[in-house]
């Protein structure tokens, strides 16, 4: 169907929202974004955008290059002597292929601005309450209490999603005792453009650079029995992190005793939505990203699914007869893929986190399996990595 003139107003100004905006946008869709900020802005912390992600980007007419740093390899390392267990040397294995290694913030800008310039109206200071389902069309609650009617309302409002909650209900998370540290800190930028990963008992640190070299980010994973908040606005004492790590490899010591500002969110498992969209008598309501698949950091896929979702979705709408056909046609293609994924990075978790005998023989085990053959670990996911929505 034509999806020009279409109305559509989308719940988030973030990843999902902004990707998914840009893309109606483009077929000639009447899009709004409401979001509750006074701007579009993000705080510090980095991503990385796979070639999965990265694919879309491109066929969205954006310039990922420009806001990003090409990856030139992932590295697996012993947390506490820094020795190398596994190297998987993208740039040589892939080299059709891009990772990338960028601030979220800039992100958040080239997406933005590409809506806008594709004509999307971006509404702030619209906060969300709640998402009404029960009439001819959808409605969202503000928190003042204005209904505001939708013809096609999609809901890119992230893990608290009040749209989600108006297509499934709210179901518990489950803590997955674990939590984990987020920080930016000033870097040297003749550092390699590598993500490493610094792995031990019951813990692992990730970091790679950012913006030409000239930040590191971190993020680093504990096991814990307390329970932390969901969310990532707890600020924490750069000591709590210093100390979890503080068996760690000099290098790692290093970065974390030049923390000043730590961010520190509790780590929860939910279930895949059941229910990604609602056929209303005169209307359509629909949920994507975090709100449909929320998933652990591991794999780094929570941005390179929104972009993925978004590009699904705009298709779907456009080739399919009616909006009822095309979001079926959507959560079909997506759900299994989504869930496949967030079971991926269930497992990574523990992988990394090994003690004892299990540990030396997995670290053994990655060393050889390098040097027999550098490409089987990277191959093995490649069903994430070569999968090309746009193609």
């Amino acid at each position: 169907m034509s999806l020009i003139g279409l109305p559509v107003t989308i719940l988030g100004a973030g990843v999902a929202g902004l990707a998914l905006a840009r893309a109606l946008a483009l077929r000639g869709a009447s899009v709004t974004v409401l979001e509750q900020a006074d701007a579009i802005r993000e705080v510090g912390a980095g991503l990385q955008i796979s070639p999965n992600g990265a694919v879309v980007l491109r066929a969205l007419g954006l310039d990922l290059d420009r806001i990003s740093t090409r990856a030139e390899a992932v590295e697996l390392r012993d947390g506490f002597d820094n020795s190398r267990v596994l190297r998987l040397d993208l740039a040589r294995l892939r080299p059709d292929m891009g990772w990338h290694f960028l601030h979220r913030a800039d992100l958040i800008d080239l997406l933005a601005q590409g809506a806008r310039e594709a004509g999307v109206d971006i509404r702030l200071l619209t906060r969300i309450d709640r998402v009404d389902l029960s009439g001819d069309r959808p409605k969202a609650i503000t928190a003042q209490g204005l209904g505001i009617e939708a013809h096609l309302l999609i809901g890119a409002d992230g893990l608290h999603s009040p749209a989600r909650a108006a297509l499934t209900g709210i179901v518990a998370p489950f803590f997955t005792h674990q939590v984990a540290w987020r920080a930016l800190l000033p870097a040297s930028a003749d550092e390699p453009n590598v993500a490493e990963v610094h792995m031990g008992p019951g813990r692992h640190l990730v970091s790679y650079p950012l913006r030409g070299g000239s930040l590191r980010n971190i993020v680093a994973v504990e096991e814990r029995r307390r329970w932390v908040e969901e969310g990532w606005s707890l600020r924490d004492d750069p000591m709590e992190l210093r100390l979890a790590f503080e068996s760690f490899s000099p290098r790692v010591r290093g970065w974390l005793d030049q923390v000043t500002d730590v961010w520190l969110w509790g780590l929860f498992r939910h279930p895949v939505a059941r229910r990604w969209h609602a056929i209303l008598p005169q209307g359509a309501a629909a949920i994507l990203g975090d709100a449909a698949h929320p998933t652990l950091p591991f794999l780094a896929q929570g941005a390179n699914m929104a972009l993925e979702d978004a590009w699904v979705l705009a298709d779907c709408l456009a080739s399919s007869e009616t909006p009822a056909a095309g979001l079926v046609a959507y959560q079909a293609l997506r759900a299994p893929r989504t869930a496949r994924i967030v079971e991926a990075a269930n497992a990574s978790a523990r992988a990394y986190h090994l003690s004892g005998g299990a540990r030396s023989l997995a670290h053994l085990g990655l060393r050889l399996g390098g040097m027999v053959a550098p490409g089987m670990a990277l191959k093995r996911y490649d069903w994430i990595y070569r999968h090309d929505v746009t193609a």
